[in-house]
């Protein structure tokens, strides 16, 4: 049986100015996008953009919890990546070994959020890109 394959979502710096307008008031846009130039200056810091999108997901509107999450993104991109866009995912595996149809309904949950969160107030009904 083949297993359910994980979407990866291919998003652009032009997506996390759109989040930063959405969710940030604007008095506070400025900053949100200057904590977030913080992350994506070092070799190993990979796919910014995504990995932005993944700190914004988090931080819910609140520079408070911005900057702490800009931190943990700069000493490991992963520890965002998994509590954004795999949270479902991630639960599950630490509990063990899935039971039968659990990861593709984890996956498939993931995606579905993970797209509608990032597509809220667009129009769009279309799942983010998928690498």
């Amino acid at each position: 049986m083949p297993q359910a394959q994980q979407p990866v979502p291919k998003v652009t710096d032009a997506d996390v100015a759109r989040v930063v307008q959405r969710d940030f008031a604007l008095p506070d846009q400025d900053e949100a996008m200057a904590q977030l130039a913080m992350y994506g200056n070092e070799g190993w810091q990979r796919e910014a953009p995504r990995v932005r999108l993944a700190i914004l997901k988090l931080s819910e509107g609140s520079l408070e919890r911005l900057g702490p999450n800009v931190e943990t993104a700069c000493r490991d991109y992963r520890d965002v990546l998994i509590q954004a866009e795999y949270p479902a995912q991630h639960a599950g595996s630490m509990r063990g070994k899935w039971p039968r149809g659990e990861k593709a309904a984890a996956i498939a949950s993931d995606w579905a959020q993970y797209s509608s969160w990032l597509n809220n107030g667009t129009g769009r009904n279309d799942a983010a890109a998928v690498e």
